[in-house]
């Protein structure tokens, strides 16, 4: 008589996402162009807009403040590239 193997069980992962505490849904506030010091936050120091995972922002408010930054690029409010430091 042949043995019936039994597959083992894996150990349950929790697979919900996490929740994401989004400063802007969290306090009410809306996202500006115009507030260059807050947006400089969510600009890496080469001018490169953060990812939602560094700036801990939900899609929503993510995607705001990417058009918020762009905006204010057009508009000569911040740089699009950060200056170069050093010597040459």
């Amino acid at each position: 008589m042949a043995q019936v193997r039994r597959k083992r069980r894996r150990p349950q992962i929790d697979t919900r996402k996490k929740k994401i505490d989004c400063s802007f849904c969290k306090d009410g506030k809306r996202v500006d162009y115009k507030d260059t010091s807050m947006l400089r936050k969510y600009i890496s120091e080469r001018g490169k807009i953060r990812s939602s995972r560094v700036t801990r922002l939900c899609g929503v408010c993510q995607r705001q403040v990417a058009v918020a930054v762009k905006n204010a690029r057009e508009m000569a409010l911040l740089p699009y590239i950060a200056p170069r430091s050093g010597k040459s």
